[in-house]
């Protein structure tokens, strides 16, 4: 039955653009209904704390660690580089509404001017161009440090991407349609683990759902390693043994931009804990 289960839930989500009525909010409910059945005990809020809301004992472990978070001095370094003035005396809360607070929700962002996701790193570089100052290398430390900062400006807005008109609906499509294949030496898809294997472990670990897993990044894993999204999205492909791709790539941003929308109406914490 599971196996059945999964087959057709793999067949809906690829196949939903073929349907006239089916698009990102039919897929994001068919995934909200097969949650249900296989985490019966989690409530929709709580799938932002990933497979700690599958262990009671972690969870309690993480709350105490947050309390007095051991990334606090790195996130700092982060604000020192939202706050520094440009050339031009402006900072980057200029370039964005609210002076940056409640905005990283909206995030990735389809552009129909490029005609592709702009995602909230892409945002950041956009502003320092804008400015006349050096754009930031994605996947960077400093770029990473920047996004931990900024986006905590947001916490607690919930996630609400928009995937509105033809070109926005097909790069949402290309970034399920890599969700949902298989790649790499193991033949494994990011389906396999977070959708099809949801709360079972893998050695130790415990397998999150995909729902609420855009919510955090970046994260500290073990305290101090700065993990961003899209480096997250190398590493899994690694232990596939798949080649991993560049960051900002188009693909990556595909990616970012399903999964992203998958955890829409889910409050936002950045940065968190992660073992």
């Amino acid at each position: 039955m599971r196996r059945r289960l999964t087959a057709f839930l793999a067949c809906l989500f690829l196949g939903a653009s073929l349907g006239a009525s089916a698009g990102p909010a039919e897929d994001r409910r068919a995934l909200t209904e097969h949650y249900k059945q296989r985490l019966p005990g989690v409530k929709f809020d709580d799938y932002v704390l990933g497979a700690l809301a599958l262990n009671k004992d972690a969870l309690a472990q993480y709350d105490s660690i947050m309390i007095f978070p051991p990334f606090v001095n790195d996130v700092d370094e982060g604000r020192k580089t939202w706050e520094k003035p440009f050339k031009n005396g402006k900072t980057f809360a200029s370039c964005f509404a609210g002076g940056g607070e409640n905005v990283a929700g909206d995030y990735p962002k389809f552009d129909n001017a490029s005609g592709k996701v702009v995602t909230f790193e892409g945002a950041l570089n956009a502003c320092l161009k804008a400015n006349g100052e050096t754009e930031l290398k994605f996947g960077s430390t400093v770029m990473g440090l920047l996004v931990s900062y900024a986006k905590s400006l947001s916490d607690g807005m919930k996630v609400n991407v928009k995937v509105e008109g033809p070109a926005a609906l097909a790069a949402y499509e290309k970034g399920k349609t890599h969700y949902y294949s298989r790649r790499g030496q193991l033949n494994f898809a990011c389906a396999t683990c977070h959708v099809d294997n949801v709360g079972n472990f893998v050695r130790s670990e415990q397998l999150s759902p995909m729902i609420g897993q855009a919510a955090h990044w970046p994260e500290f894993r073990a305290g101090t390693e700065l993990t961003t999204l899209q480096r997250r999205f190398q590493q899994c492909n690694s232990q596939t043994r798949a080649a991993p791709l560049e960051f900002n790539s188009e693909e990556y941003n595909n990616l970012e931009y399903f999964l992203t929308y998958m955890s829409n109406g889910l409050p936002m914490q950045t940065p968190v804990f992660r073992k």
